[in-house]
């Protein structure tokens, strides 16, 4: 019978210092500049603690949902006070700035984006050079890969998944009660088609990512006999293909969505109107 040998402890070894010609230092130079800059904007504006709400055509940034800061229960904007508070309050108004008035989505939120498998590739290599690029030599003396602490939380992955797609949901719901008019009836805004198609690409990034095409056609050994999952596998495996894609667009649209928000609640814009 033949032996298993165990995984290696060290990575392949290069005597070149890279075998690369192109520039590969530019992606992780550029991912961490990205990365900075939306960590530094993300981190501001979620302890901000103002502007994320528009009461009159019910615009609720996805940094502040679900708003459970009982400073959500009543938000006053041009004479028009509404609840950004959809889902009920348990956070006292008084706690510290650090506390986000979103504090049951963000913390999971940021560990699905952090376990993504394609957001480790990208971390990976800006950050820690771990490693730098593909056929340059290692710069770290030892290799431990996923499996100790904390990178075996790694593994986590599919169960912040699952927490992902219930906030999507949330996300959703926001956006629907977005097309609000100024008589309280339908209507549409520039803010109601910016919060749809972030969350149509929030729902894309999620949709494709690898766990859920585990979740819909794994393990499944007959396609014949299993036609819906097939079909919904085969579907989720063709947006699987862009779900780095996804997960950089999302950044921006994320952004895109807050920073409009925030403009139309601090009064220093006038939403455009389309209808209503």
């Amino acid at each position: 019978m033949a032996t298993v040998e165990a995984p290696a402890k060290t990575r392949a070894r290069i005597s070149a210092k890279t075998f690369r010609t192109d520039d590969w230092r530019k992606y992780p130079y550029v991912t961490f500049i990205i990365f900075t800059a939306w960590v530094a904007y993300a981190t501001v504006r979620a302890m901000w603690g103002s502007a994320f709400y528009v009461p009159e055509y019910n615009y609720l940034t996805p940094f502040y949902s679900p708003c459970v800061n009982e400073a959500c229960n009543s938000v006053t904007l041009d004479g028009v006070t509404g609840s950004a508070a959809h889902f009920g309050t348990f956070v006292p108004a008084n706690v510290p700035f650090f506390i986000p008035y979103a504090l049951v989505s963000l913390p999971f939120l940021l560990l699905f984006r952090l376990t993504c498998y394609y957001y480790r590739k990208a971390y990976y290599r800006s950050f820690w050079a771990s490693p730098q690029a593909c056929g340059v030599r290692e710069p770290h003396a030892k290799y431990t890969g996923e499996t100790r602490f904390p990178l075996i939380g790694q593994n986590l992955h599919r169960y912040f998944w699952l927490i992902a797609g219930v906030i999507s949901v949330i996300n959703t719901y926001d956006a629907i009660l977005a097309f609000k008019g100024k008589d309280g009836g339908f209507g549409i805004g520039l803010g109601s088609l910016i919060l749809l198609a972030n969350v149509i690409l929030l729902w894309l990034y999620t949709l494709s990512c690898h766990s859920c095409r585990h979740v819909v056609g794994g393990r499944m050994k007959n396609f014949s006999k299993n036609p819906v999952r097939y079909r919904l596998w085969t579907w989720v495996s063709k947006i699987n293909a862009q779900h780095g894609t996804y997960a950089l667009v999302t950044l921006g649209s994320l952004v895109v969505a807050d920073f409009y928000v925030m403009l139309v609640a601090s009064d220093t814009i006038n939403d455009f109107r389309f209808f209503n």
